[in-house]
């Protein structure tokens, strides 16, 4: 048995940017990061981040180009895809990528947490709320956003 799964939770490193394929389909990408912190074994406290690429398609990408922003916390579930390609200098270039199929969408953050990143002022609320969790192919409405 064969399984590509991922699961990552992190913040946007980046603004969605929202595109079109020549058959009109949406496609968003965007960049997360990770952090993982432990202590080695002379008791040091140590800490590393990885920057992941999401891919997101049709709907959900739309709707991820609409909320999220860079700094915003998000929970990206889906596979690892790599693509390979020549580009324009004859060089042979890779770039691993995840491609999303359920986001959810952090929560909310305080006032002085949206400072921090400098989100649009009509964005910021306090409180936590869980916002909707979004399924590749679900038929979503963003009316349902309560925001």
């Amino acid at each position: 048995m064969n399984l590509n799964k991922v699961f990552i939770i992190g913040n946007l490193t980046r603004d969605v940017e929202l595109r079109n394929t020549p058959s009109g389909q949406s496609v968003a990408n965007f960049g997360v990061a990770t952090n993982r912190v432990w202590v080695n074994a002379s008791g040091q406290k140590q800490q590393e981040v990885e920057f992941h690429n999401i891919v997101v398609w049709g709907k959900m990408a739309e709707t991820c180009n609409q909320y999220l922003a860079k700094g915003r916390l998000v929970f990206v579930e889906g596979r690892i895809k790599t693509r390979s390609w020549t580009d324009s200098n004859e060089q042979k270039r890779t770039k691993t990528e995840i491609i999303a199929e359920n986001i959810n969408f952090g929560p909310r953050r305080s006032q002085e947490e949206e400072e921090k990143f400098k989100m649009p002022p009509e964005e910021t609320e306090t409180g936590v709320e869980d916002l909707p969790v979004l399924e590749e192919g679900s038929d979503f409405n963003s009316d349902d956003i309560p925001f």
